[in-house]
């Protein structure tokens, strides 16, 4: 299929309301709704933002089963597929899947134009011991003859899901989080922002939006997010919560990046969003990324396939207080 010269995307960010599908649905029915007028091809939520995400956590795994539901017959999914057949549009949104194989998955659906879906289960999640890891790459075909992966949250924070979804043949990276205001354990990582300040930003805006512009919101993306785009020669789309999430703040800074690492459109706004751009495809084949990459040497990569000994499973590595023990040769 011929790629098209150029796709017009829009990434969301939302607060979502903990456990209330209907709210969360009804809040992206009226998003869709605003992307279609705008002739969107490409729109992307957040990570569980069908669900809610930080409360998770707190819950039993009886809590979290109850919110899980199945790609081909939970109405969630069903809902988002039909309005994507609707309006010709490619939605990925994220939700708690039940597998066929009786397990339950921090996952994101790609409802696709014609009633198909991709979905990709979170490779690194953390957020529950009843949730599992997925075990697999998420790249496909479009109609608009783009190839499109998906990687949630941390999974973005690991550069070799990066390149192997861009080795799969990925033009365009969706990048759901929930992300910003967390309490890293890294002295320099991203630190809580007050609960106080996002319910009081009407009346201090100078604030909220240094705190969502700052180090531990779009301040610490840019440390880490543009690379991937940039080392790949992809362009992300980048959607997020924002506000509060139980007892964390989610800092938004949906965003748009080009296969150079360009910030292409954003907002640090401490609002519900959606940011919206045409990305120029002929960016991407002679992209620094996609030239080097055509330089590689795979046979002095086999270190990245060995384990080393000190590999955790993700919810010790993200919340342990023992140091890594990381060594080097």
């Amino acid at each position: 299929m011929t790629m098209s010269a150029s796709i017009k995307t829009a990434v969301v960010q939302f607060q979502h309301q903990a456990g209330n599908k209907k709210y969360n649905l009804m809040m992206m029915e009226g998003f869709i709704q605003q992307a279609a007028i705008n002739g969107v091809q490409i729109l992307a939520f957040p990570e569980m933002c069908i669900t809610g995400y930080w409360h998770v956590p707190k819950l039993d795994n009886d809590g979290v089963a109850a919110l899980a539901e199945s790609v081909e017959t939970g109405s969630s999914v069903r809902l988002i597929r039909k309005l994507a057949v609707k309006h010709q549009m490619l939605i990925g949104a994220g939700f708690i899947e039940r597998g066929d194989d009786g397990r339950l998955y921090n996952a994101y659906a790609a409802c696709m134009p014609d009633g198909s879906v991709h979905t990709h289960r979170k490779m690194h999640a953390f957020e529950h011991p009843s949730i599992s890891c997925g075990d697999a790459y998420t790249v496909f075909d479009t109609p608009w003859g783009v190839k499109v992966g998906i990687l949630i949250c941390w999974d973005n924070n690991l550069v070799e899901n990066a390149r192997a979804t861009a080795l799969l043949g990925a033009d365009i990276l969706l990048a759901p989080h929930q992300t910003g205001g967390t309490n890293s354990r890294s002295p320099h990582g991203m630190k809580p922002i007050a609960l106080e300040l996002w319910q009081q930003r009407a009346t201090r805006p100078e604030e909220i939006t240094a705190a969502f512009k700052g180090a531990s919101g779009r301040e610490w993306l840019m440390r880490w997010l543009p690379s991937r785009a940039h080392d790949n020669g992809m362009f992300i789309l980048f959607s997020n919560g924002v506000g509060a999430d139980d007892d964390e703040v989610r800092t938004g800074n949906a965003m748009i990046i080009d296969p150079y690492g360009r910030i292409v459109e954003e907002t640090w706004a401490a609002a519900d969003a959606m940011v919206s751009a045409e990305l120029d495809l002929s960016l991407i084949p002679m992209s620094t990324g996609r030239r080097w990459m055509a330089g590689r040497r795979p046979d002095l990569y086999r270190i990245l396939t060995e384990r080393q000994g000190y590999e955790r499973d993700a919810i010790t590595a993200r919340f342990s207080e023992e140091l890594p023990g990381i060594k080097t040769r």
